[in-house]
Order: structure tokens, then C-alpha cells, then sequence
């Protein structure tokens, strides 16, 4: 895989998936044979908004592969609060760096920001815009829970304003997957990432405003939260709030296998009765950012060394 950046899951070809998801599955099953990687090198982490999950996942891959990470820390402490541009900041930050992870609030940042640097930039999540290493680790989670070819997944939840699903979305294209969207009318997918899908080939996307009548067919439920945050108007995010819920009575219709995911955090959509049941993987899928975050970092860096991605013997 030979990127200098990953801003978006669309640069990724199925190669390109399955290098890193190979790569992670080799770490995963042997973390110490990459203890000391890259020793010495730093990874930058610049969140602009806040994070559980990405944010340490990706601090505790970089560690586990010998390096450290600096970080920029809250914006209140930072020189962005002092009226600091964006391009400025990376600028400064690469200086220390080997390579930066930017989130942003706004959409598209993480490309704008690319321009000005040398290093690998990662998107961490970009807005309502896209989120590809979330995608890589959904794709290793549906691939070790159900295979990524002859796949028929469900995707429910806050469509629109939901990057990890338009990022998802996407990856899922160079498979042979059948795609169903489930949402409220008003927070279906985006109609620019609609006509993007229906240009691929052989894509089927069908979308829905009922999960029953989909969900018996389902070998992967994928499920959102409704984003308050990123409603401009509170009354109409309280017209859909808690309207997509999937409880054991729920999954009553679902096939015995099916795989739930949820890239977290979740609010009221999944019910905690779920966690227990064989169908629950959305932990699995948290805990999965590890090792493929060490595989992305571990290509990417080892590609600006010039090394093409191998392994030390």
C-alpha cells in the first residue's frame, strides 16, 4: 500500500484493504514481533474534538510498535485558541513528528491540511465527512465475524451526518456486498454519496426507513447513534431521537448469526442486553482498533523509510 496520506476510505482499493487488514491479523496474532518497530518515532495527535476510542487506540498502537506519540492536547490549551490557522499548526507539529493523526470538526480539513506537510497525515475524522481508519477496523471486525464477499449488510441509524458510515460505505464497494441503508427520511445518506455508490460497479444499495423488513436477510447490522452534535437545529434532532432502538425482542427476526457492530459511543440505540448475546461484536470492534491502527502505522511509516511495508527478518 503506497499512500503518502489516508484522508478518505474512497483512495483505498480492495488491495490496499486487504494489505492492512493482512497486516493486522499478523500483529494480532504476534504483537511482540513488532515490539520495536519504530522505535523512536513520534506520532503527533491533533484532536480537535473530542475522543475515546480513536485518540487510544491509536496512542497505544503507536507504543506498541516501539514509538511514542506528543500530543497536541484540549484546543482551550492550545495556540489554537490564540487564533492559530490549521495549516499553521500542522506545519509546526510535523517539525516534531514523523507522522500526525488530525480530527477536525469541520469537513475536509484533513485534506486541507495535507497539502502543507511532508509526513503521513491520518484522518481521525473529519466532520460529518469520513473517518478511513474507523472503516479499516469495521472491515477486519466483518471479515473475522462474517467475510467481506457474499455479504449482505445493514447500515442503520444517523445516515447523514454519520462519516463512519459514508466511509464504510465506500470500502464496502470493492466487495461483493449488498448494501441497505435504514434511517429516518430526514437523516438518509447524503444524495451526493448515494450517486458516488450507484456509479460503482455491480453496487447494490438499497435504502429503508424499516429495519424489519430487512433484517432476516441481514449478516451484519451496523448500528449509529443519532448525533446530537451535529444537528444546527435541537428541535429537529428531537423529532428522531431514540427512533432506531434494536432490543433481544428486536433480533427475535434476525438470523442466528448475525453480526451487531456500533462504532461506539452508543446512547439508547443498542440495549444492554444485547452485550451478552453471541450477536454483540461492537467491543470486539473497539479493541480491533489496536491492532489495525499498528498495521496502517507500521505500512505508512515503513513506507516513508523507504521500505515498502516488509518485515524484518
Amino acid at each position: 500500500m503506497r499512500h503518502d496520506h489516508l484522508i478518505t476510505s474512497k483512495q483505498l482499493s480492495r488491495g490496499d484493504i486487504e494489505t492492512v487488514l493482512d497486516r493486522a491479523a499478523e500483529i494480532d496474532a504476534d504483537r511482540a514481533a513488532v515490539a520495536d518497530r519504530h522505535a523512536g518515532k513520534l506520532l503527533g495527535l491533533l484532536f480537535f474534538e473530542p475522543s475515546t476510542r480513536t485518540k487510544m487506540s491509536f496512542e497505544t498502537a503507536m507504543k506498541r510498535l516501539g514509538g511514542d506519540v506528543v500530543d497536541m492536547g484540549s484546543v482551550e490549551s492550545s495556540s489554537v485558541k490564540k487564533g492559530e490557522t490549521l495549516a499553521d499548526t500542522v506545519r509546526v507539529i510535523e517539525g516534531y513528528t514523523d507522522a500526525l493523526v488530525l480530527r477536525h470538526p469541520k469537513q475536509g480539513a484533513a485534506t486541507m491540511a495535507s497539502e502543507f506537510i511532508d509526513v503521513p497525515l491520518l484522518n481521525a475524522g473529519d466532520g460529518a465527512g469520513h473517518h478511513p481508519t474507523q472503516t479499516l477496523l469495521d472491515l477486519y471486525t466483518i471479515r473475522e465475524n462474517a467475510g467481506l464477499d457474499d455479504l449482505t449488510i445493514g447500515i442503520m441509524g444517523d445516515l447523514k451526518y454519520g462519516r463512519t458510515v459514508h466511509s464504510l460505505a465506500y470500502a464496502l464497494t470493492n466487495f461483493d456486498t449488498s448494501q441497505h441503508f435504514i434511517s429516518p427520511e430526514s437523516l438518509q445518506l447524503p444524495r451526493e454519496v448515494v450517486y458516488d455508490l450507484h456509479q460503482q460497479q455491480d453496487a447494490q444499495i438499497r435504502e429503508h426507513e424499516s429495519l424489519e423488513e430487512v433484517l432476516p436477510s441481514l449478516d451484519v447490522l451496523y448500528v449509529t447513534r443519532i448525533q446530537r452534535e451535529r444537528f444546527p437545529d435541537e428541535q429537529e434532532y428531537q423529532k428522531v431521537a431514540g427512533e432506531y432502538q434494536i432490543d433481544s425482542e428486536t433480533l427475535e427476526a434476525a438470523d442466528d448469526d448475525l453480526t451487531v457492530m456500533h462504532p461506539l459511543p452508543r446512547v439508547d440505540e443498542i440495549a444492554p442486553e444485547i452485550d451478552e448475546t453471541d450477536h454483540a461484536a461492537y467491543f470486539e470492534q473497539a479493541h480491533n482498533g489496536v491492532p489495525v491502527r499498528m498495521a496502517l502505522l507500521d505500512l505508512l511509516l515503513s513506507d516513508a523509510e523507504g521500505q515498502g511495508g516488509e518485515t524484518d527478518e
